[in-house]
């Protein structure tokens, strides 16, 4: 039964890792967008936020468990 904790652990720190990658690359292709508008209209704004906060919130979950990309 520990057997199987472990790979399920495994499995699920190599999937923290994949969405935080994926999250800093939409948080930053959004704030790039953002960054070059005129006029950054109120949603694209709080979708940056939030792009943001799951991206930050991640990391910390990721150091809570001791994960690291190396």
């Amino acid at each position: 039964m520990a057997f199987r904790k472990k790979i399920k652990e495994k499995e699920l720190n190599k999937r923290l890792l994949q969405d935080i990658f994926r999250l800093k690359d939409e948080w930053a292709k959004m704030q790039g967008i953002i960054d070059i508008s005129v006029e950054p209209s109120e949603i694209g704004m709080y979708e940056v936020k939030v792009a943001e906060a799951k991206y930050f919130y991640l990391l910390r979950e990721a150091r809570h468990r001791g994960v690291s990309a190396q």
